[in-house]
């Protein structure tokens, strides 16, 4: 394999940082990588990820709230049982982003346990 490139570094470590239960949109994942505007390039990253990954990549869903694997497909269900094991709840198949976002107070960042 290939080394990745430093975008895609930046992309993987920005996903490191989104907290157990909490979930970022791929554009959020892009800003925080400092690559405004590239959010299908954060989805190219994560395509990417070795197998072996340590990169929690199911907290990244897209801007709808929604997996973006096709319903029913085996890579759907892995994410969704994942993200539900870590209580995400799902309504319709959307999460809402405004309660597991990853924005987070400045509290929960520095303090919640298990980050």
């Amino acid at each position: 394999m290939t080394e990745p490139s430093e975008s895609y570094r930046r992309i993987w470590q920005a996903v490191r940082e989104i907290p157990r239960g909490r979930v970022a949109t791929y554009g959020q994942i892009a800003d925080a990588a400092g690559l405004p505007k590239q959010a299908r390039q954060a989805g190219y990253a994560l395509h990417a990820l070795p197998r072996d990954t340590d990169v929690p990549w199911h907290r990244v869903i897209n801007a709808q709230g929604k997996i973006s694997f096709p319903p029913g497909t085996r890579a759907y269900k892995e994410q969704r049982k994942r993200l539900e094991a870590e209580g995400i709840v799902f309504i319709n198949g959307r999460v809402d982003l405004a309660r597991h976002g990853r924005s987070a107070t400045l509290d929960e960042m520095l303090w919640k346990p298990g980050r």
